[in-house]
């Protein structure tokens, strides 16, 4: 584990010396260790954890007969107008849920500060900030490419094949993320200080 942490702060790390001066908010999933390198390099992030993985975490506990129901009442915690609606629907979701499933609302509160930090935000920013899935698209995409192949015969044919992977795939991004704008409107109010023009 000391391995990791120590990999996870170079990342961080090589961010800043490649000329990263700050980040508003990082979306991370549930990495150890992750949230803290962060916010050791860069202290005035906000660290969302992403709640794609917290729901799929969740409901790896779940029998497939209840899995849309629990499903659904996670659903109305992370989809709540505000913060203390959330809470409301996690007590909720545990009176209902933690007799047969009494991990899933423990972890969610265990987790309840790196999960939250996004209802200080608009709904613009929300639908941008909640999971990791595209960059998750970029790894599976080039894993698919690493695993159609056997040994490389060096480390460059390796830098070479994951170059022209990568890009391969951003010939297919043509479509923009849904909701940019809106989103950059408001992170130009919200962190005008912060924002370079």
């Amino acid at each position: 584990m000391v391995i990791l942490a120590a990999s996870i702060s170079q990342v961080v790390t090589d961010l800043k010396n490649r000329g990263v001066q700050d980040i508003f908010i990082a979306c991370i999933d549930g990495l150890k260790g992750f949230p803290e390198a962060i916010e050791a390099g860069f202290p005035r992030t906000q660290v969302q954890l992403c709640l794609v993985h917290m729901v799929r975490a969740s409901l790896k506990f779940v029998s497939w007969k209840e899995r849309k129901a629990v499903a659904a009442d996670l659903k109305k915690i992370y989809r709540a107008p505000t913060r203390e609606a959330a809470e409301t629907a996690l007590l909720e979701f545990a009176e209902r849920w933690d007799k047969p499933y009494p991990t899933i609302s423990r972890a969610w509160s265990a987790n309840w500060e790196r999960l939250t930090p996004f209802f200080a935000y608009p709904e613009e920013i929300r639908r941008v900030i909640y999971t990791t899935n595209a960059i998750e698209a970029v790894n599976r995409s080039l894993r698919k490419v690493l695993k159609t192949r056997g040994a490389l015969p060096s480390d460059e044919s390796l830098f070479k094949l994951l170059y022209l992977a990568l890009r391969n795939i951003t010939r297919k991004w043509t479509m923009p993320v849904p909701h940019w704008r809106a989103a950059l409107n408001q992170f130009a109010i919200i962190f005008e200080d912060r924002l370079p023009l």
